[in-house]
């Protein structure tokens, strides 16, 4: 139950349903680098990470890899394609040595049929998270570079894996990751962050992205 806490519809339903639904769950394993699913396969699972990290990230018409968000220890990924029985719309794929918990979708569905009071709430959750969709889409096609940028490293900041380390944050994103999480090439992010290493905003040592100053990147951002 506590690996499968960050589940949508762990948060839509009692605690009685939860015990239910975890009942159900097996455990899976896969090696660094590879793959979980493809987009385009059915969806017929969600996951939990107990332990290691996840990137999901789709393929554009031009080939470029856009990153969409990497996963850690706690969080759920594969939901939406489970409820509508869709196809999967990314790709995910161990970036470390992964053990997830997994649901089948026949399981999920069972069990909310049994128990249709948290279907409300559910909805809800989904809007929720497709209003955050249509907010990176819309930063990927108006925002300039370093807003871009400066939005995605926040949102990294706020991960459960880095909303409580302690300050300030060591990130080992390398910069073309950065590019594909922003939709841009290397030597543009290069050349932002080497702007706010001058700015003191962060610092470049060691292969580690430093973030020294939040304050600064949230203005960046426009989020202040």
């Amino acid at each position: 139950m506590a690996a499968l806490a960050g589940c949508m519809v762990f948060e839509a339903v009692s605690e009685a349903t939860r015990e239910e639904l975890s009942a159900h769950a097996y455990s899976k394993t896969f090696a660094a680098g590879e793959l979980i699913f493809s987009a385009g396969d059915p969806g017929q699972t969600m996951m939990a990470i107990v332990k290691g990290s996840v990137r999901i990230a789709i393929v554009t018409s031009t080939a470029r890899d856009v990153v969409l968000k990497d996963c850690h220890q706690g969080e759920v990924f594969g939901e939406v394609a489970l409820f509508d029985g869709g196809y999967r719309s990314a790709d995910a794929r161990a970036l470390t040595n992964v053990e997830v918990l997994v649901l089948e979708r026949r399981d999920v569905l069972a069990v909310l049929g049994r128990h249709p009071e948290g279907a409300l709430r559910l909805l809800e959750l989904l809007c929720a998270r497709l209003r955050r969709s249509d907010e990176r889409m819309q930063e990927l096609a108006f925002l300039d570079i370093a807003t871009r940028l400066a939005r995605a490293l926040l949102r990294i900041l706020e991960e459960p894996a880095h909303a409580s380390a302690r300050r300030p944050v060591r990130l080992s994103l390398s910069q073309s990751e950065l590019g594909n999480m922003i939709g841009s090439a290397r030597e543009n992010v290069n050349r932002c962050l080497k702007g706010w290493q001058r700015q003191e905003i962060v610092d470049l040592k060691d292969g580690w992205l430093i973030i020294r100053d939040e304050k600064s990147l949230r203005l960046l951002a426009d989020m202040e």
